[in-house]
């Protein structure tokens, strides 16, 4: 599940050498003092290197990439961006704070974007689709991607949970337009908060760059403090701190996926011919960064009791079913914009509701115990017999 399992000494040292070096927390400046040490720069160049793209930038969080990204595009009032109804919350809010309409549609098999609904949802005003790998499973971009094209829409990928994923050998989040990303304490490589944007056009890069720095274009014909700007923007810069981690982080992204993937497995094989348990779709040629283990059981009330027994058994679910309120936009009437567009939030969805009832989500872990697989089954199947 997080990369926080695996932090410890390699974090520490990187953290280190910046104080070592002068102790400039700002990424941006102060050069005669620093000593070389431009630890966001490098952990940016690093990250595009891993992902196989031209250009990163880092931001403070992973609803900061989505705001960014979405920044880039220059949507006018009445613009709409359509997102899946499943997805964390940040996703709808991102859209909203970029003055957007939101729009949601139903999931598939694989509890991500249905391109058969998305193509239903779309209209003249459509300006981008965001597709969203929830819990590492990608989306089925290919057909997502093809539709957008057609349509002449913009593609960007929320890859939250997607970091170290792939789909027919390309990296998740490098599909689109731009692909966003979120370190938070939860995902699978952390700097304890934190985001990273992916761009294949330096354009948009150096527009999301200026943005996500209250428009500084970083002239290095000039001092910052008279740095030129062709427009405003907001402050998203990530810190030296967070980026001194995040290239620990990133240097153990291949091994925590593979792990996630093996503790994974182990737990399917223990479960899989229990009655009623039916595996979560997932897109031919993916590799997931396996982030939980999703299967759907017979019915919203077997789903209820099997949490249940999985809870007195002193382990857990996550997201589904305990906490859908933040991540089911059926659930989101706080939330004006997205009503004023769909009506009645809880009848909008309804076949992502009756999806997500019967699912049961299972958190995957790097250091896992042993007796972690014969617990999962021993207290599922004492519901499930």
């Amino acid at each position: 599940m997080p990369g926080f399992e695996v932090i410890g000494a390699e974090e520490q040292a990187e953290i280190d050498d910046i104080f070592a070096r002068g102790g400039v927390l700002f990424r941006h400046g102060f050069d005669a003092i620093r000593n070389g040490s431009y630890k966001v720069r490098e952990f940016e160049s690093a990250f595009a290197e891993y992902m196989g793209v031209p250009h990163a930038l880092a931001v403070t969080s992973g609803t900061a990439a989505l705001r960014v990204a979405l920044a880039v595009l220059d949507l006018q009032p009445g613009d709409e961006v359509v997102t899946q109804s499943f997805t964390f919350v940040a996703t709808a809010e991102a859209i909203i704070e970029s003055r957007a309409v939101p729009v949601c549609c139903e999931i598939d098999g694989t509890l991500n974007m249905d391109p058969v609904d998305l193509e239903r949802r779309m209209t003249p005003r459509t300006k981008a689709v965001i597709a969203v790998h929830m819990l590492g499973t990608p989306a089925r971009l290919p057909e997502i991607a093809a539709l957008c094209e057609r349509r002449g829409v913009t593609l960007i990928e929320d890859a939250a949970w997607g970091c170290g994923g792939s789909l027919d050998g390309r990296a998740l989040g490098t599909w689109g337009r731009m692909g966003t990303f979120s370190f938070d304490f939860a995902k699978t490589m952390t700097t304890g908060e934190g985001g990273m944007i992916v761009f294949h056009d330096r354009s948009d890069y150096e527009r999301a760059a200026a943005w996500h720095d209250h428009g500084h274009e970083n002239n290095p014909s000039v001092p910052r403090w008279e740095d030129t700007r062709s427009g405003s923007g907001f402050n998203y810069r990530m810190t030296e701190l967070q980026g001194a981690v995040g290239l620990a982080q990133l240097r153990k992204l291949a091994d925590v996926v593979r792990r996630q993937q093996s503790n994974r497995d182990a737990i399917w094989q223990s479960i899989r011919d229990l009655p009623g348990v039916v595996a979560r779709e997932v897109p031919r040629g993916s590799v997931e960064t396996a982030d939980a283990l999703v299967f759907e059981s017979p019915s919203p009330e077997v789903a209820r009791e099997l949490r249940k027994r999985l809870v007195d058994a002193g382990l857990a679910t996550k997201i589904l079913p305990e906490a859908v309120t933040w991540h089911f936009a059926a659930t989101w009437s706080h939330m004006p914009e997205l009503v004023e567009h769909h009506g009645d939030l809880a009848t909008a969805f309804p076949a992502t509701a009756a999806r997500l009832a019967r699912c049961v989500s299972l958190p995957v872990m790097v250091n896992m115990e042993d007796s972690v697989p014969a617990r999962v089954r021993a207290a599922l199947a004492s519901a499930l017999s």
